[in-house]
C-alpha cells in the first residue's frame, strides 16, 4: 500500500493529504437541511463531494477524521463510509484517522472493520500505547489485504510532549522509543523501499523530524499540524528522505474551511470548494519550492 501511495505522490508531484474533517462551523448554510442526524450527515457528505472533486487531481489522498462523524451516531458513520468510497472511486487513497488502540481480538476487530468490510480505508492511523499486542493484528491485516498503517510517534500537539518527551533510563526520549518500535514493526511488512508500517511525526516538530528520518530510515510519515496548528512549508525539510519522498503532510481546516480566510473570503460560501482547491494548489506550490531546496 505505501509504494501505491508513493506512485501516486510522484505522480502528481504533491505529497499532501486533504484532511476531510467537517464540523457545523464549516458547513455553507446552503447544505444544511435540519438539525437531525441524517440532515447533518448528509450535509457532511455533499460538503465532502464537493471539496474531493474539487481537488481529487491535485492530491493523492484525502484523511477524514472518524470522530466528527461518530459525533452524528449511525448516520454520521454511514456518511463516513460513503466518503471512503467516493473519494476511492475518484481514484483517490484513504487515510482513516481513527487512532485506535487495543489488544488481541479487539484490535484484531478494529483491523478488519477499518481496513475491510465495514469501512474499506485504505490506511488507519493507530496508537500504540499497548505495544506490540496492539499492533500485530494491524499488520497482519496490512499483510491480507495490502493495507497499511500510521503509528502515532510524536503528536502535533503541545501537550503530547507531557508524555513523549519524558526521558527513559537509557536516555531515550519516549517518542524516540516509540520509533525504534516503529522500525522494528515495519520489517514484517515491507514494501518496497518503505514499510506498509508508517509513523505520525507532527509537523509542528521541525528540528525533531530529522533526527526521527534518520532514526526510521524505512517508515513513510504522515505529518499533520500544517496551517491551522502552526506549521509552515519552511518546516517540512527534515521530513523528506535524499530522493525528497517519505512524508505526506496533512492539511484540514486549511483548506476545507478555507472560504473562511481573509485570503480566499471573495469566493464566499457558495464557492467554498472552490476557495479549498486554491488553497490546496497554494499549499503544493510552497511544499513544491521547499523540496527543490532539498
Amino acid at each position: 500500500m505505501i509504494q501505491r501511495l508513493m506512485d501516486a505522490i510522484r505522480e502528481k508531484k504533491a505529497p499532501v493529504v486533504v484532511g476531510l474533517d467537517p464540523s457545523l462551523s464549516f458547513l455553507p448554510k446552503s447544505l444544511l437541511c435540519g438539525e437531525s442526524e441524517k440532515e447533518i450527515a448528509d450535509a457532511f457528505y455533499a460538503f465532502n463531494r464537493e471539496l474531493i472533486d474539487a481537488t481529487c487531481d491535485l492530491v493523492p489522498a484525502v484523511k477524514p477524521q472518524i470522530a466528527m462523524y461518530e459525533a452524528y451516531g449511525t448516520e454520521g458513520l454511514k456518511a463516513y463510509e460513503k466518503t471512503i468510497r467516493y473519494a476511492q472511486d475518484k481514484g483517490l487513497i484513504v487515510i482513516g484517522d481513527i487512532k485506535r488502540g487495543d489488544i488481541g481480538s479487539t484490535s484484531e476487530a478494529y483491523a478488519k472493520a477499518h481496513l475491510g468490510d465495514a469501512f474499506h480505508a485504505d490506511i488507519v492511523t493507530v496508537n500504540p500505547y499497548l505495544g506490540s499486542d496492539g499492533i500485530d493484528p494491524f499488520i497482519d491485516v496490512c499483510n491480507q489485504r495490502d493495507k497499511g498503517i500510521f503509528v502515532l510517534v510524536k503528536t502535533s500537539n503541545k501537550s503530547g510532549a507531557e508524555l513523549q518527551d519524558q526521558t527513559l533510563q537509557d536516555g531515550r526520549k519516549v517518542y524516540e522509543l516509540m520509533a525504534d518500535l516503529v522500525s522494528a514493526w515495519g520489517e514484517k511488512s515491507m514494501d518496497g523501499a518503505y514499510s506498509n508500517v508508517g509513523a505520525v511525526v507532527g509537523a509542528t516538530w521541525p528540528e525533531e523530524a530529522g533526527l526521527l528520518r534518520a532514526r526510521m530510515p524505512h517508515t513513510f510519515v504522515l505529518a499533520p499540524g500544517y496551517g491551522a496548528q502552526g506549521a509552515t512549508a519552511k518546516d517540512l525539510s527534515g521530513f523528506f528522505d535524499g530522493n525528497r519522498e517519505g512524508v505526506i503532510i496533512n492539511s484540514s481546516r486549511g483548506i476545507i474551511a478555507a472560504y473562511k480566510k481573509e485570503e480566499y473570503v471573495a469566493f464566499g460560501e457558495a464557492r467554498f470548494a472552490e476557495a479549498a482547491r486554491e488553497a490546496t494548489i497554494a499549499m503544493i506550490t510552497e511544499i513544491r519550492d521547499v523540496m527543490k531546496g532539498l
